[in-house]
């Protein structure tokens, strides 16, 4: 029979390689957000069902790995539209998102107002006006 302490550790291996790949995920992520990614591949890459990546990532992250892929897809198109000269359309193409309507819905949810209003409301000035 095994010590108990050989059991403990070997739960805490596992843990920190979990961590490991989830950290991973998140950095693709990070880096690919313009891309087309779905959990599916996402997990695929990390070696781990879609259902243990979703439930470990929430642990980790504190939100879905599509919900954390659509922040940081939002999070860039506030930058788009402040500091570019790109129209809604265009942020939203350049971030990934599928289409013009989920990226207004999703930008609306995280970021309170829609992404015309909000580009109106915190333009920087000398920057090139809307097309």
């Amino acid at each position: 029979m095994c010590h108990p302490s050989w059991g403990r550790a070997r739960a805490a291996a596992q843990r920190l390689s979990d961590f490991a790949r989830l950290r991973r995920v998140r950095d693709r992520i990070d880096r690919e957000y313009a891309r087309p990614l779905d959990v599916e591949a996402l997990a695929r890459g990390a070696g781990m069902a879609p259902g243990h990546l979703g439930r470990r990532f929430r642990l980790a992250y504190g939100r879905s790995p599509y919900a954390y892929l659509t922040a940081r897809r939002v999070e860039r198109a506030t930058v788009l539209l402040l500091h570019g000269d790109l129209g809604v359309a265009e942020v939203c193409a350049a971030v990934g998102c599928p289409s013009p309507a989920v990226f207004d819905a999703r930008f609306t949810e995280l970021v309170g107002v829609p992404p015309g209003a909000y580009r109106s409301a915190h333009r920087v000035p000398g920057l090139p006006r809307d097309r």
